[in-house]
């Protein structure tokens, strides 16, 4: 059977995330239901990672088995059509191996989380983007976030219903991005790791953002790593900040 892989773009708003659940509405339900629209029978996609409820993603990469050999193009469109009205969109579809997988085939992982800083309410962007009110000191945000770049046991940061075996996880690079807005500035915060724990890029984050907002002291960013205990942890940002931004492969078909 033909494997095809996707590239996905959506708006988390509405769905309890990316995992089918019965009777609520996700991420991956809608994008099987649409290819059943297409051809006929049950399917199941498998996707890099499970983003949660209310996580946003610039570039889900998952891959599915058909049947029929499709054009790319064709397939894209066709489950775009399927698709709507939903917040969802097939932004890429190549032809992959048979043993290519979507997660399994992973080596890295790349994650934005953005965080609007400003007075005023949030319209435009209502949804998409964590608003606080008060400045954050970026350069104090980047000395606490220099303590968790490498390998490190991250039970800290990771949630208690985290299924993963282990809690130790090489985090590639965080960096942190500031852009001055005619009210305010935005700040964005790029992750990159081959995996990460469950909560673990919004824990991270809402611990920097203590930092930033001059509650916790930098080195306390390292103080509460070494603890490996959730309850050292910061708050853990809201899900509505966070992106899924990439996903690389040692031979990526959207490279």
């Amino acid at each position: 059977m033909p494997r095809y892989a996707f590239k996905v773009e959506y708006n988390g708003a509405p769905f309890v995330g990316w995992q089918r659940q019965p009777d609520h509405p996700s991420v991956q339900g809608a994008i099987e239901a649409a290819l059943a629209r297409i051809e006929p029978g049950p399917h199941t996609i498998a996707s890099a990672g499970r983003t949660d409820a209310g996580v946003h993603a610039y570039a889900q990469v998952a891959h599915c088995d058909l049947a029929r050999d499709w054009s790319t193009f064709r397939l894209s469109e066709a489950v775009n059509f399927h698709l709507k009205p939903q917040p969802i969109a097939i932004v890429g579809c190549k032809r992959v191996a048979e043993d290519w997988h979507a997660r399994f085939s992973a080596t890295e992982r790349r994650y934005v989380f953005r965080v609007l800083v400003r007075r005023p309410p949030v319209t435009h962007e209502r949804g998409l983007v964590w608003q606080v009110l008060r400045p954050l000191d970026v350069e104090a945000m980047r000395e606490g976030a220099a303590h968790l770049i490498g390998l490190h046991d991250f039970t800290t940061f990771r949630s208690t219903i985290c299924q993963a075996a282990s809690p130790v996880k090489t985090l590639n690079a965080i960096e942190i991005e500031e852009i001055p807005l005619a009210l305010g500035s935005e700040v964005r915060f790029h992750l990159r790791a081959r995996s990460f724990l469950h909560n673990q890029v919004r824990s991270i984050v809402g611990t920097l953002e203590r930092v930033g907002a001059g509650s916790w002291a930098p080195d306390q960013v390292h103080e509460a790593l070494l603890a490996c205990d959730r309850a050292a942890c910061g708050p853990v940002a809201p899900p509505h900040g966070l992106y899924l931004a990439g996903v690389e492969y040692d031979d990526n078909p959207f490279a």
